[in-house]
């Protein structure tokens, strides 16, 4: 199961709105004999890939799988038929899906003789789903704000290669849109419209995730989040800290980096900056 989380990491920034998948399937003795990973809306997804993988040799095997096979018929068929199909005689799941329609996946699994076990490392497999479920469960995009502080305590904008690419959109300052990863997503996937700032923040989220959109980083200084902020709107900071050419100097000058509510999570170091992430702090976490 961690081999598919892992694989499942490789559609971040691309599947969107579909959820980002990783599929094994392991022969009759427990070998491994195919994997694969779901790439973007309208591709093949991670089940379908990995039994190409496997051909023939999946017959009576095993299927793990991040996310709960889907029941229904899109721009794809059904990926539990395609397990039925190839012979698959037993599936494990991480994590359940929220948008199955009637019937999920798994029953249609079961009530077909298949063996099926979910919840295996669901915690796990969530560190790669969990923009794609917050999305689904606040209808907006998991919202992310990066920045850069300056080693004289300014806010400076991200380099191209410094944004986050297993993000969807970038949206910047002055209301246009546009692909961390120019193409990922294929086209028509994700809508890429401008957006008029000045309206309700909410409203904006609102459009994008109504345009495919599962993730957005904000490229702006305080006075463009400050509202996306102040309503709650934004679930994670992502701070690139320039540190002052002499260590005896006070990194940050005399400001405070991050927005009050948020809670340290991670801190690396990269080349040349200091890597800080924060989360929005749930009520009880403490912020400050």
């Amino acid at each position: 199961m961690r081999r598919a989380i892992a694989l499942s990491a490789f559609g971040l920034g691309s599947t969107s709105p579909n959820p980002p998948v990783g599929c094994v399937i392991l022969g009759r003795t427990g070998k491994i004999v195919g994997q694969g990973y779901h790439q973007r809306k309208g591709s093949a997804h991670a089940e379908v890939n990995a039994l190409v993988a496997a051909g023939s040799r999946a017959h009576g095997g095993t299927a793990l799988v991040t996310l709960e096979p889907c029941n229904h018929y899109g721009r794809t068929p059904p990926c539990h038929q395609a397990l039925l199909d190839a012979g698959i005689a037993r599936i494990v799941i991480a994590v359940l899906d929220p948008t199955s329609r009637g019937e999920g996946g798994a029953a249609r699994l079961r009530q077909a003789g298949v063996s099926v076990e979910t919840g295996v490392l669901a915690d796990e497999a969530r560190l790669v789903l969990d923009p794609w479920l917050t999305a689904l469960r606040m209808a907006r995009p998991m919202v992310v704000w990066s920045y850069v502080i300056e080693a004289d305590g300014g806010i400076g904008r991200l380099a191209a290669e410094q944004f986050d690419r297993t993000a969807d959109l970038i949206l910047h300052d002055d209301g246009t849109v546009e692909e961390v990863v120019t193409g990922s997503h294929g086209v028509g996937m994700v809508s890429l419209t401008p957006l008029n700032l000045a309206a309700d923040p909410q409203v904006a989220l609102a459009e994008l995730y109504r345009g495919g959109a599962r993730s957005v980083i904000l490229d702006g200084d305080s006075k463009m989040v400050e509202p996306f902020i102040m309503q709650g709107l934004v679930d994670q900071v992502v701070v690139y800290l320039v540190p002052h050419e002499s260590p005896s100097q006070p990194l940050l000058g005399d400001g405070f980096f991050l927005p009050a509510g948020f809670r340290l999570t991670e801190t690396t170091r990269c080349e040349g900056y200091v890597r800080v992430v924060a989360v929005l702090a749930k009520s009880g976490d403490g912020g400050e």
